[in-house]
């Protein structure tokens, strides 16, 4: 029996008889390559991977059919808990990169330290494998007890390890810190059930109302779910506004307002956003410049303001179909043109596409000796042999060494990497950041690494100009 389930979800608008015609059509092509076909013809293979995907294609770019294993996925990541190690890693082509081990985590107790390299994964070397091949290793990795072999600094031999996954706690609030007194900064990954309730808390944790101003950075925030965005932007919005419309076909124009019960914060606030924020990133976004309530910095936004809801088919897979598109307070479309969309009598799309920034900042561009050194994880590495070799004292107030760039530019000149003259001479003061900001990462953990690169991020430093008042 063929899965009809979608066909008829599809074309519900139509009559009856013209949707037997088309499953007639596709029944007959369909019994042709079966029974003529070259080569034998799996049906689950030409339906799951060929029909479907390419009428959904003709929909719209984002809605998609997940077979089971990936429909288990996508459930795991709405969950604010994940299975997983307890690492952060740095991913490089061929390399994996150990950065931080969270406290009480299968990672941490396992020995694994910052600094250190994975170079195999239950026998697997990784030294040719490409990014997208790390994380599906890494993925899979996650679902039962593995071995991986490690290389540290100044072991002569590799050390293996073995690893069992439990759930972690996977925090949308990954950093929280003060950019200067009584300024705060908060970034959020993503959109989950537990997000708003990590916002008010690390609000809180950096002193709630008495704050003079806030930066939040939703840079590279793909979105998530939409209530999670709904409370989010009532933390800051008073009760009654609107924060987003939803319409569409099923959709009589539903929207989401502030409840009255809400007590939202006052200070002064900014908002970053770039070409990777997306979804319920937008939504906050737009919710809060349309009420005046905070400043944009950064680049225009993706453009993905579709809702997705997602369906359960039989045999464990699943359907995220867009059913409708979001829309500002002021009814901006958050959606930019969609490609390959089929024509509507209905649509409710109009002219837009992403959030504009109120000032447009653009990031420190990536020369080619930047982008040559972080591919080969020279910081990471010379870093990681500073620390057990000089064995420096690093806190807080830790200032590098006068010398630290000479000493950093003989290694890699030792490794027959020499910059020209000019070239190093015009990095230096980002590759003495890029150094300092690697031995916090490796001593201290990422948060502490991000606050030095903070302090020469243009947009951060755009947004803490404007909250500040200067």
């Amino acid at each position: 029996m063929l899965p009809l389930f979608v066909f008829l979800l599809l074309f519900a608008d139509e009559s009856g008889d013209a949707i037997d015609r088309s499953l007639k059509r596709f029944t007959d092509v369909f019994s042709v390559i079966r029974e003529n076909a070259a080569d034998p013809v799996s049906s689950a293979q030409a339906v799951n991977e060929g029909a479907i995907p390419g009428m959904l294609r003709k929909l719209d770019p984002h809605s998609v059919y997940f077979d089971p294993t990936h429909f288990e996925q996508l459930k795991e990541m709405e969950k604010s808990t994940r299975k997983g190690f307890g690492s952060i890693v740095s991913l490089l082509p061929g390399r994996v990169i150990v950065l931080q081990t969270l406290p009480n985590t299968p990672s941490a107790r396992s020995g694994l330290n910052p600094g250190d390299e994975i170079v195999a994964i239950n026998g697997i070397a990784l030294n040719r494998l490409e990014v997208e091949q790390l994380v599906q290793l890494l993925t899979e990795a996650r679902q039962h007890q593995v071995r991986i072999d490690v290389r540290r600094q100044g072991n002569a031999r590799l050390l293996p390890l073995m690893l069992t996954p439990e759930d972690v706690e996977a925090s949308s609030v990954d950093r929280a810190y003060f950019l200067s007194p009584q300024v705060g900064y908060i970034r959020i990954t993503s959109f989950d059930v537990q997000t708003g309730k990590q916002i008010r808390e690390a609000i809180d944790k950096l002193g709630g109302a008495e704050l003079r101003g806030l930066v939040l950075d939703l840079r590279n925030n793909p979105g998530g779910i939409l209530d999670a965005a709904v409370e989010t932007a009532g933390i800051f919005l008073k009760p009654g506004q609107k924060i987003v419309s939803v319409k569409g076909r099923s959709f009589a124009g539903n929207d989401a307002v502030v409840p009255k019960e809400v007590t939202p914060f006052s200070f002064p606030l900014a908002v970053l956003i770039n070409a990777k924020s997306a979804s319920a990133s937008e939504i906050v976004a737009g919710a809060l410049q349309d009420h005046k309530r905070a400043l944009l910095f950064g680049e225009r936004s993706y453009g993905k303001g579709l809702v997705q809801s997602v369906f359960p088919l039989s045999q464990g897979a699943g359907l995220a179909l867009t059913t409708a598109f979001y829309y500002t307070p002021s009814g901006r479309s958050i959606q930019r043109p969609l490609q390959g969309q089929l024509e509507s009598t209905t649509s409710h799309m109009a002219e837009g596409g992403g959030i504009e920034p109120d000032q447009v900042v653009s990031p420190e561009p990536m020369t080619r000796l930047r982008a040559f050194l972080d591919g080969n994880a020279a910081f990471t590495s010379f870093s990681t042999d500073y620390l057990q070799r000089v064995k420096p004292k690093i806190d807080e107030t830790f200032e590098l060494s006068p010398t630290i760039l000479d000493e950093f530019q003989a290694v890699l000149s030792n490794n027959n990497i020499r910059p020209g003259i000019a070239e190093w001479s015009s990095e230096r003061d980002w590759l003495r950041n890029r150094l300092h900001q690697e031995l916090f990462n490796l001593a201290l953990g990422v948060d502490k690494g991000d606050q030095i690169e903070a302090r020469r991020d243009p947009v951060v430093q755009s947004a803490l100009r404007a909250v500040s008042g200067r």
